[in-house]
């Protein structure tokens, strides 16, 4: 499994991204990439998974409003989806891909679609975490 964890390691460091923290014994990786919006993505090499999850904000005040919008904003993202913890107190952007045959372009096309995405919705994401 370890082969896995250091391939996607690589592919990150290859797509320069930087690595905040790392714990090599349960495969997980924290990672930033500032001028993309990105900071404090986990990265978890979860059995045959990848699971990638970036905190949005808490959710303290949840709207029906909000959460109609963020639905609505899921079927515009490319990779991965709006989503909120087991309690419904956090927002998450999350994607989960196979890392039995996963490459380099699969893992670029999540992350340029979480750029994307925190770039179109910044207003939003911003709007949403102050209420």
């Amino acid at each position: 499994m370890e082969n896995r964890f250091l391939k996607v390691k690589n592919f990150l460091l290859e797509l320069e991204y930087n690595i905040v923290s790392e714990e090599k014994e349960n495969e997980l990786l924290i990672v930033e990439k500032e001028n993309s919006g990105i900071k404090n993505l986990v990265i978890d090499c979860e059995g045959d998974i990848l699971i990638l999850e970036l905190a949005l904000f808490e959710n303290s005040n949840p709207k029906p409003e909000m959460y109609k919008h963020f639905l609505m904003m899921n079927r515009e993202i490319i990779h991965g989806a709006i989503a909120l913890d087991s309690k419904g107190d956090k927002v998450f952007f999350r994607d989960t891909l196979q890392l039995e045959n996963l490459d380099m372009n699969e893992l670029e096309g999540t992350l340029n679609s979480l750029e994307l995405f925190l770039s179109e919705n910044a207003n939003d994401i911003i709007n949403y975490s102050k209420n």
